[in-house]
């Protein structure tokens, strides 16, 4: 059996944070589970005296900040803290109106920024912990349609990676989790928005590239609750990787991206190498 822990899990209400709520109380750990309504946060993990549900909107600064003490009120401390929630606005550049692009980095880039600011002060006070944060193989690998939201992954992915280094001297450690396609509830009306078609050259791309995202949803490889249950076994290594590619499909992302990089080092390698001031 291991210890019990205090895990603070965003966007629990619905999809793959509600995986990772009922495997962590599964395995015996108290869970903080956010999101913009408590109640329906309850009704999807379930009651268990080890779960605490909280109001949370990651965007808001305030919010954070309020659920955080909360959970250090419940269980005094935090011990893995899961930045989860998250949303999707697809289209191209030109459609996505400026608006829209804005609340995508809103929700999955300064989000995570917000909740984990003000859980800081509490695991450096404490001196351990381990920050999760949930990116996506779009963090890794843009891609046509995805310029909001791989922009959106791309800065946390930057954000997480730096921020690591900082805290690690307080005893704090940093996983970033790339999933590939998992059957949550991402590709839903709910979470997902299509920019609207304005633009005539992009048109017939737009319906054709709307129509194969939503016959994927429901039919995506990935199973969330195994998933969950790896970030389970995950928190419990000394030494978690700072990177997690979450699914086959994933180390597939990583294992051509690293090739690419190569391939484009070797490339103009001659040039790229010469270019020094000549009395260096």
């Amino acid at each position: 059996m291991t210890a019990k822990k205090v895990w603070f899990i965003t966007g629990a209400g619905r999809g793959m944070g509600t995986d990772i709520a009922k495997a962590a109380l599964a395995a015996g750990h108290a869970v903080v589970a956010t999101g913009r309504n408590p109640d329906k946060v309850t009704r999807a993990v379930g009651d268990n005296e080890n779960l605490l549900a909280v109001k949370l909107d990651v965007t808001d600064p305030a919010d954070a900040t309020a659920a955080i003490q909360a959970a250090v009120d419940r269980f005094g401390r935090i011990d893995v803290l899961v930045n989860n929630a998250g949303n999707f606005y697809a289209g191209f550049f030109e459609e996505i109106t400026p608006e829209d692009f804005r609340a995508q980095i809103e929700t999955t880039m300064f989000g995570p920024m917000n909740v984990t600011r003000a859980a800081l002060p509490f695991l450096r006070a404490q001196r351990s912990g381990l920050l999760v944060t949930i990116s996506s193989t779009a963090g890794i690998v843009g891609g046509e349609f995805l310029t909001a939201y791989a922009a959106s992954k791309f800065g946390v992915e930057g954000w997480a990676e730096s921020l690591a280094p900082e805290i690690a001297p307080f005893g704090i450690r940093t996983m970033i989790v790339e999933p590939g396609f998992f059957r949550t509830e991402l590709l839903t009306p709910e979470s997902t928005r299509y920019a609207e078609s304005t633009v005539e050259d992009y048109a017939e791309r737009s319906r054709q590239t709307v129509a194969a995202w939503q016959s994927m949803n429901g039919l995506q490889g990935g199973d969330p609750a195994k998933l969950a249950n790896a970030l389970i076994k995950l928190a419990e290594l000394a030494e978690p990787p700072l990177r997690f590619a979450a699914g086959a499909d994933a180390v597939g992302v990583f294992e051509t991206r690293s090739t690419e990089l190569q391939a484009q080092a070797d490339a103009h390698r001659g040039l790229s190498s010469n270019l020094a001031h000549d009395d260096a």
